[in-house]
């Protein structure tokens, strides 16, 4: 019996149980991918980078036994790839035939009836996308020469974007939004995202997870940063940290915290173009507003 069928013997409730165990908080965003998905609809997230979105993907194509294909949206996701396309050096010797047809990762999910995670779905090409139409009103793609490929019934195609960053995409046509179930997905709490920290870092120091979930978040509203960090910065910041302190070539703690934070967080940060600053002062005057009262006197008088 595949992970699949003896999942839907199961109650919605334990098989969301089960998938839950996997994913720290997003609690009321799992339930509404699990009764999409659950439900045989695909579903696009929109939201930040370091939100969880493939996170719970991924804990419910495991909890599904069913495979997850990744796709990486971007200029150079032809149709040819998405679908797949004839080996060139058989067609040459046999002509076209089913048999030299190369499978794509889309053609891949349907005949396994995993899960299609497109990451950036707006960074795609428009002829690209229009190739997922048939695939998620029809269940089938049409291959030339190959002839027509149909999905097993676990197929979903599943996609996220990021609505914030304008480089580098294009435009998702009504045609392709009305085939989605679309949900937002924003950043997690505080109590969350230091639960995420803690627990892909293994670190035990509360007070260092603290304070690295603190100056992450506020790189967040920073006037002067058009994107702050996701919680991968945060995450990077502990773990460097840790090191640091097991050098034992800096006394002091809260320098430790601002070398790891300049480290972790100078290049998931974006300085707003009307702004002088540079990333590098912008987390320095986090860290001083995080751990001083008084950030410019006291710095001084600790390098006087």
């Amino acid at each position: 019996m595949s992970g699949f069928e003896s999942s839907v013997r199961g109650s919605a409730r334990s098989r969301r149980d089960a998938v839950a165990g996997c994913v720290v908080g997003r609690e009321r965003e799992l339930d509404l991918v699990l009764a999409a998905v659950s439900a045989g609809r695909d579903i696009l997230l929109e939201g930040p980078p370091g939100t969880s979105k493939s996170t719970m993907l991924r804990a419910i194509s495991a909890n599904w036994g069913v495979p997850f294909v990744l796709v990486e949206g971007n200029g150079e996701l032809t149709p040819a790839r998405l679908v797949g396309h004839h080996n060139p050096a058989r067609v040459l010797q046999e002509d076209y035939s089913r048999d030299n047809f190369v499978p794509g990762p889309l053609v891949q999910a349907m005949q396994a009836g995993g899960f299609l995670y497109i990451e950036e779905l707006n960074r795609a090409p428009e002829d690209t996308l229009n190739v997922l139409l048939a695939a998620m009103a029809e269940r089938e793609v049409v291959v030339p020469r190959a002839g027509t490929v149909r999905a097993l019934p676990t197929f979903r195609l599943l996609a996220s974007m990021n609505p914030f960053d304008n480089i580098g995409t294009a435009r998702i046509s009504d045609s392709v939004y009305d085939r989605w179930c679309r949900l937002v997905v924003d950043y997690q709490d505080d109590g969350e995202e230091r639960a995420i920290v803690a627990t892909r870092t293994g670190c035990s120091d509360d007070l260092l997870v603290a304070d690295a979930v603190a100056m992450t978040r506020a790189t967040r509203v920073h006037p002067e940063l058009r994107r702050g960090s996701s919680v991968r910065g945060a995450i990077d910041l502990v773990a460097l940290a840790v090191e640091l302190e097991a050098m034992q070539t800096q006394a002091d703690r809260t320098r430790i915290v601002l070398d790891a934070a300049l480290l972790a967080l100078s290049a998931r940060i974006a300085v707003d173009e009307t702004s002088e600053a540079t990333p590098e002062q912008v987390i320095t005057e986090l860290w001083e507003n995080h751990f001083f009262s008084h950030p410019g006197v006291r710095r001084r008088d600790r390098t006087a």
